[in-house]
């Protein structure tokens, strides 16, 4: 199975975001670019998986803010192949923990998403996963234009709150944290990869 790589908005290009918004500032020298976060938790993934010579795409490795039209027209070339969509976000709003979603209604992609938030609370069993079981299963559904636009079963995960100071702190902000999220993401994988 090829792992379709997204991540979430740009990145810093000679010092200089590339996405308005989607970062936080503390005021006190600590700062957090969105965008910058994602890449780094996609490119650990992408060491892991090319160590485990697991098949992978990077659907959006420029730094500039690549548009979602494109986005999902780059992941929909491989649409005929058997693979999943896996979006990477860091949350804001001023809650705490990490949340997976998956378009509306019951898809392929639900089974995919109760595998990344086992293998979540596996990894972080003393954090919070945000969970919506109205419909039986843990995944949050939305209408975001990567999920019900794409061609193959597709997630979104959300990792932490940037405006969360502990959360900021201690997991977003630090090689252990980041280390953790990785793993996290790749056992998952491993697990979907392995699906019958």
């Amino acid at each position: 199975m090829l792992v379709l790589l997204d991540n979430g908005h740009g990145g810093l290009i000679n010092g200089k975001y590339q996405t308005p918004g989607k970062r936080k500032d503390w005021g006190d020298g600590n700062v957090i670019y969105e965008g910058e976060f994602n890449r780094a938790i996609v490119n650990g993934i992408i060491q892991d998986l090319t160590l485990l010579k697991i098949p992978y795409v990077n659907i959006a490795p420029e730094y500039w803010d690549v548009s979602l039209k494109t986005r999902v027209r780059r992941a929909n070339a491989y649409a005929r192949q058997k693979c999943f969509y896996l979006s990477v976000h860091a949350n804001a709003g001023g809650g705490i923990g990490s949340e997976i979603f998956t378009s509306p209604g019951q898809t392929h992609s639900d089974r995919i998403a109760t595998i990344f938030g086992q293998e979540y609370q596996r990894t972080f069993p003393d954090r919070k996963l945000r969970t919506d079981f109205s419909d039986g299963d843990l995944d949050k559904e939305e209408h975001f234009y990567v999920l019900t636009k794409t061609k193959m079963p597709a997630i979104l995960t959300e990792n932490f709150f940037m405006d969360n100071r502990e959360e900021f702190n201690t997991l977003l902000m630090t090689s252990e944290g980041r280390s953790r999220i990785i793993k996290y993401h790749v056992d998952a994988i491993r697990r979907v990869v392995a699906m019958k």
